[in-house]
């Protein structure tokens, strides 16, 4: 196999996101304006040199088990490549951790979308003419969906960072023409008066123990209920906003949730009581509110407002992008 040559770099930027929004679980995606940046270089010096600063700094390994290198790694065996003799990887982390905002997907799409920049013609008898410092580095954004989604687990997160907007996202299931073996992203544009709000508490949680409490079936009352406001929720967010307090109605997996997170769902509640369309960001332990320009001005977290940090980070157009230095 060609080996990704040395001396190349990229900048990537990826936005956080949150996952679900309700009624969309493991399908529904939005981009939150919260952004992951790395500078990726290629060495000819055998070795890798990781440097973290900012959110979960102190907390990120800074070697192979770096998240953004395994999964280049990965993304490299998948393009058919071999990795460079030496790689040096500068993260800045902007999108906050263990709080439900897809800080893990953040990192995967970087990771993917970085070794495709970074391998651009090495498959090809000649190198490709690497691009000038500033210049975009064109990558599969199909591809970048799947490969994060498979690794993640599931595609709402890191469809919508790969992206930008809104997304809904499947598996086909090889049935008539719902063919393929990648996982499959519509991308929408949320109706130009749709703000959001989000509470960022100081605790975390991780994804396995919020998934571990769901249940493995839910009655059938249940799912059609979910069923209907999930498409209602799409209509909502890119049509007509007035439907998002019943759009973003949940039966599947917050209420089997609230014992691992009682100071979200305290928070949900007495929003949700307000008329607000809050939900839980992802497997929390954040809370979403999808509202519009007027009214976002009038969500605050009252009482409870001395627990939680205020973000409004709004939805950008933009998922992942990929600049070569």
């Amino acid at each position: 196999m060609d080996r990704v040559p040395a001396g190349r770099s990229v900048s990537v930027r990826v936005p956080a996101s949150s996952a679900n929004l309700g009624p969309g679980f493991d399908s529904i995606g939005l981009a939150l304006g919260l952004w992951d940046d790395y500078v990726v270089t290629t060495s000819g010096r055998v070795g890798l040199v990781i440097e973290v600063t900012g959110e979960g700094a102190a907390d990120v390994p800074t070697d192979e088990r770096h998240l953004v290198h395994a999964t280049m790694r990965h993304t490299w065996g998948v393009l058919g490549v071999e990795p460079p003799v030496g790689l040096h990887i500068e993260a800045t982390n902007g999108v906050p951790h263990g709080r439900g905002l897809g800080s893990s997907a953040t990192a995967i799409v970087a990771g993917v979308v970085a070794a495709q920049a970074l391998s651009l013609g090495v498959d090809e008898s000649a190198y490709a003419v690497w691009p000038a410092p500033g210049t975009a580095v064109p990558v599969d954004l199909d591809l970048a969906t799947h490969v994060s989604s498979e690794l993640e687990g599931h595609p709402d997160n890191a469809s919508a960072s790969v992206l930008g907007g809104l997304t809904v996202s499947w598996m086909p299931d090889g049935t008539g023409r719902d063919q393929g073996d990648r996982t499959v992203t519509a991308r929408l544009d949320p109706h130009a008066d749709v703000e959001v709000v989000v509470f960022l508490p100081e605790t975390q949680l991780a994804t396995r123990t919020a998934r571990a409490v769901l249940p493995a079936t839910v009655p059938l009352a249940a799912a059609a209920a979910g069923a209907g406001r999930a498409a209602l929720l799409v209509h909502a967010l890119t049509a007509d906003p007035s439907h998002l307090h019943a759009a973003t109605r949940d039966w599947l997996h917050q209420e089997a949730r609230r014992p691992s997170y009682p100071a979200t769902m305290e928070l949900v509640d007495l929003l949700r009581s307000h008329g607000h369309a809050a939900v839980v960001s992802g497997a929390g332990p954040s809370v979403l509110v999808l509202t519009t320009r007027d009214a976002a001005a009038d969500v605050d977290a009252g009482p409870l407002a001395g627990h939680w940090e205020r973000l409004t980070p709004r939805v950008p157009a933009l998922g992942a992008t990929v600049h070569a230095r």
